[in-house]
């Protein structure tokens, strides 16, 4: 079947669009496309993740944001049969005892204009099975990137970082040992910051050369590596509420009192990303892996990619650094593949979640179908007849 699914991830830069042909154990890139938001939705996105706008303007958003979906998709021309769409998250809180999560952009306008079905609303299934509704993508990362014999690794680096260990060493065992979840900060801290010092002229540091020019300070990455976050065992999961704008502001006193500059604010913020992934790994993966594959926009940075392989290396000796191209996938395509692949698994009426990694009670379908009026009505005839 072929799947076009479509991500938008909490660094709140782009929407990822990615073609893919789609059964239940495998998935084929046909085609990915990207496409950054107009300078003024992405502004209110941003103040819709920091809670920082009504309940009308959120409104207004969730539809402006159905509609760019649909023109965009529009003028691919996929010739998609079902759409994924995870939408854009403004909201994630994974309390046990009171969890929600949010994300918005009306998939009603997606399936007007592309005339077919759309899967959307992805986490509230595994939340309300007692889930965090996070992560999600780790059913395509195993169905995709498992290999016998080894012990891998993929870690999407968005605004948010996920790892995925896949640990398949028995080869007599049927599927690999699985454990999934957040590591905590990837790209939303330095994007803050370069937002901040750039006065928006700039959304992120460009290959890393900020951070290339500053130094770090190695007492303040120790300072943050002491959030509780990194030593909370998983299964866990986090967003912008917690290492998002509200961080940042009170974690930029602390650096400025430093005196550090800007470059070296940047430099210590990328090290400080790099350590709490490293971190993670040697206090929540039994054993050190054999690869680690890096994946989502932080991928393209490859300061970040040497800083994360070095602190690997430190934490977990003998683990190999490599991005998801090594692989045959772009690193943005591998996240709206993911969602391609759990629409498919709800059109199949197949459990998407894998309660280990989330902490839902069971395996449940995920997500909710939205189909165009013509489609509605013919479902209609078809009950009427039977």
């Amino acid at each position: 079947m072929l799947v076009l699914g479509i991500m938008s991830g909490t660094s709140i830069d782009a929407v990822d669009y990615a073609l893919c042909e789609v059964s239940r154990t495998s998935v084929r890139l046909v085609k990915l496309w990207s496409r950054e938001f107009p300078k003024p939705l992405r502004s209110r996105l941003h103040a819709a993740a920091a809670n920082e706008c009504f309940a009308y303007e959120l409104a207004q958003l969730h539809h402006d944001l159905g509609r760019l979906y649909a023109t965009q998709a529009k003028r691919l021309k996929s010739r998609a049969e079902l759409v994924g769409l995870h939408g854009q998250t403004v909201f994630h809180n994974p309390d046990r005892k009171a969890p929600a999560t949010l994300q918005i952009g009306e998939p009603a306008y997606l399936a007007e204009a592309l005339r077919i079905p759309v899967v959307s609303n992805f986490r509230s299934g595994d939340i309300a099975a007692g889930g965090q509704g996070a992560p999600l993508a780790t059913l395509f990362h195993r169905v995709v990137f498992a290999r016998r014999g080894q012990h891998v690794c993929v870690n999407n680096l968005g605004g948010i970082s996920n790892v995925t260990s896949l640990d398949w060493r028995d080869r007599n065992a049927s599927e690999p040992r699985t454990i999934a979840f957040d590591t905590g900060p990837g790209n939303v801290l330095i994007d803050l910051a370069m937002r901040e010092f750039t006065r928006g002229r700039l959304a992120f540091d460009p290959d890393g050369a900020w951070a290339r020019r500053g130094k770090v300070s190695d007492q303040c990455v120790k300072h943050l590596l002491t959030h509780p976050y990194f030593r909370k065992p998983a299964p866990k999961s986090t967003g912008r509420e917690l290492f998002g704008e509200t961080f940042w502001r009170k974690e930029s006193v602390f650096l400025q009192r430093r005196n550090l500059s800007q470059h070296d604010v940047i430099s210590t913020l990328t090290e400080f990303t790099a350590q709490s992934i490293a971190l993670n790994y040697r206090l929540h993966l039994a054993s050190s892996p054999d690869a680690v594959f890096l994946s989502g926009g932080g991928a393209r940075n490859p300061e970040l990619v040497a800083r994360i392989a070095r602190a690997l290396r430190e934490n977990c000796p003998g683990t190999r650094v490599a991005t998801i191209d090594e692989l045959g996938w772009p690193p943005n395509a591998v996240e709206p593949a993911a969602f391609a692949l759990l629409a498919f698994y709800r059109w199949k009426s197949l459990p998407g979640n894998l309660p280990a990694t989330t902490g839902a009670r069971r395996a449940v379908v995920l997500g909710s179908l939205t189909f165009h009026g013509d489609e509605q009505q013919l479902i209609r005839l078809r009950e009427e007849k039977h």
